[in-house]
């Protein structure tokens, strides 16, 4: 790629960057959030820890990894991408399966090791007999939902897997 090609993305990245950690912060609630303006959490700003939108040693991801942790909770380990009837589609919801893994790699990135380990490890327990996942589960039955086996799942157990390898030893476990 030409070098004025790649100062020109970088820019727009930082301004896009600078834009998010401005504009889609919610100082109340400590905690980045679905969009601009409100209040809610998506399971997805997991995933920036993994984009270098912010530092992760900044307590707004921490705070943000914590909130999902905490808001969107679906028991146990798994994880609801919206909050409960907040997604725009009719009906009830499962826990997305992508989301634990994905809050296993931000705990990874973090320094959080210990965590994303044994999350992991209790993740490893919703898999079918064939060590599949589908889209969703269901959090009172343990149902899998949705399309299976899902591709964004096993995805982000991958991915999840290379974070857990990759993060660094020694870490507080907090």
């Amino acid at each position: 790629m030409p070098d004025r090609q790649r100062r020109r993305w970088q820019e727009s990245r930082d301004a896009i960057a600078a834009e998010v950690r401005t504009r889609g912060f919610d100082p109340t609630a400590a905690s980045y959030v679905r969009s601009y303006g409100s209040r809610d959490l998506d399971a997805a700003l997991l995933v920036l820890p993994l984009l270098d939108t912010d530092s992760i040693e900044s307590p707004r991801v921490r705070g943000t990894i914590d909130a999902i942790r905490d808001r969107l909770s679906a028991g146990g380990a798994l994880l609801y991408r919206y909050p409960p009837g907040r997604d725009g589609l009719p009906g009830t919801e499962g826990a997305f399966l992508p989301c634990p893994f994905w809050l296993v790699q931000a705990l990874a990135r973090t320094g959080r090791r210990r965590e994303a380990t044994e999350l992991f490890q209790t993740m490893l327990d919703y898999a079918s007999p064939l060590g599949l996942y589908a889209e969703a589960l269901d959090p009172a039955t343990g149902a899998h939902l949705g399309t299976y086996p899902q591709t964004l799942t096993h995805t982000a157990l991958i991915q999840a897997t290379l974070a857990i390898r990759d993060a660094p030893t020694g870490d507080p476990g907090a």
